[in-house]
């Protein structure tokens, strides 16, 4: 057992969060106020409606049952968790973690403003969506719940969140009602809001407390985040590949670019949402750890 390390990892949280935000307004910048970021999102929604018929249900399902209430209801069992493990500040702290997330999520989805390069005429009328509201719902309470779980299960925790969470981003643009840039956005807004809450994890905790350092779950988050950076150069591989066809419209192209552009795009969610959930799993043991002193 030795002292935690305080200072570097506070250090680490203000450089995740710094980093998270600035990727955020770089997704923010090229997929919204650029027209071929606008036209690569495009591509990638008018490929939905490949199989669509297939998984319409599924999809359906597990957007529907994102409500208020269900948010309500896992903020309170998440919350419960801690309490019964004696960790009070981690309670609140999780709390707020979700309450953050969600509620910047809608003040930027009506804050941000979205150009119309005649691109998509069927949503325009809409207007922004970035960032998705059902994926902040679901990467936020996957976040939180991994904080609050015991280390024992806390790597499963991560991999069972990030893999619900994905599903989650994913299906928004199965069901046709977001853009990819809209999940992978709210995933990052969800990234800052962990670190900030880890920082405030840090400021409440003892002096006393001590980790072990095989609570690190290195494994884990090595996994996670190499299985993350892989999606990513996946999606970064198919969309580049649709470049070359730049100048046609979504609705003009054929099956393939559309569904090279839809699991380019369903790569890119769920590379996202690996990475973040892997950078929160390599510091939550000094945030949490297992004597609190």
């Amino acid at each position: 057992m030795r002292a935690t390390a305080r200072g570097w990892t506070a250090v680490w949280l203000v450089v995740l969060a710094l980093v998270q935000a600035a990727a955020f307004l770089a997704v923010w910048r090229v997929a919204v106020h650029f027209e071929i970021g606008q036209w690569v999102d495009t591509v990638a929604l008018t490929g939905n409606r490949i199989g669509q018929d297939t998984i319409d249900g599924p999809v359906d399902r597990i957007l529907n049952a994102m409500s208020v209430v269900s948010l309500l209801a896992a903020t309170a069992m998440i919350g419960f968790i801690a309490l019964i493990r004696g960790r009070i500040a981690l309670a609140i702290t999780a709390t707020l973690l979700i309450a953050g997330a969600n509620v910047t999520t809608q003040l930027l989805k009506y804050g941000l403003n979205r150009p119309d390069y005649g691109l998509d005429p069927e949503r325009a009328a809409v207007g922004n969506s970035l960032p998705s509201g059902h994926a902040t719902v679901a990467a936020s309470v996957a976040v939180a719940l991994m904080l609050v779980l015991p280390r024992k299960v806390r790597a499963a925790g991560a991999f069972i969140g990030a893999a619900y969470a994905a599903v989650a981003g994913v299906s928004t643009l199965s069901a046709g009602w977001h853009r990819p840039s809209d999940a992978v956005a709210a995933y990052l807004v969800v990234g800052v809001w962990a670190a900030l809450a880890g920082l405030l994890l840090l400021v409440t905790q003892r002096e006393q407390a001590e980790i072990a350092p095989g609570d690190a779950h290195r494994v884990a988050a090595l996994v996670l985040g190499v299985g993350g950076v892989l999606a990513l150069v996946a999606c970064g591989l198919s969309l580049s590949w649709l470049l070359d066809l730049r100048g046609t419209g979504p609705q003009e192209l054929s099956r393939r670019p559309l569904f090279v552009g839809y699991a380019g795009s369903a790569a890119g969610i769920a590379g996202t949402m690996a990475v973040v959930m892997a950078l929160v799993l390599t510091v939550v043991h000094r945030l949490v750890p297992r004597v609190k002193g």
